[in-house]
């Protein structure tokens, strides 16, 4: 996939992901089956902002040539996307999140994202 493309199309998705966590974090945790405390507030807005944060970063790589920066950018990401995979699915088993509706199109972004990035990043 070219680059920019992939950089484009991640660099929306995290945006509008990032955006939703900081703006709307009580829904977020709710189409989840999560329970909403002050805190899960909390670390949902932080979250949207480090996600946000990481599709801006996308965005300004987008045009960049591939180098080894951008390489290890692209690791850095996919490192995230493939960290995030397992955490909900564990909170799932455990009954600490209750939802699969909320939970599945994630796990299925996570590991196309982790993939595509970790493939982009070595070749």
């Amino acid at each position: 996939m070219n680059l920019k493309i992939l950089m484009t199309v991640l660099s929306i998705i995290a945006s509008l992901v990032g955006t939703a966590g900081i703006a709307r974090p009580v829904q977020f945790l709710e189409s989840k089956g999560a329970n909403v405390t002050p805190a899960a507030v909390i670390w949902m807005r932080q979250v949207g902002v480090l996600i946000l944060a990481q599709g801006i970063t996308c965005f300004l790589l987008r045009d960049e040539p591939i180098s080894l920066a951008v390489r290890a950018f692209l690791a850095g990401a996919a490192f995230t996307q493939l960290g995030l995979l397992p955490i909900e699915i564990v909170a799932f088993q455990r009954g600490e999140l209750t939802k699969l509706s909320g939970i599945v199109p994630n796990s299925i972004l996570h590991v196309i994202l982790g993939c595509t990035l970790l493939h982009r990043a070595l070749y």
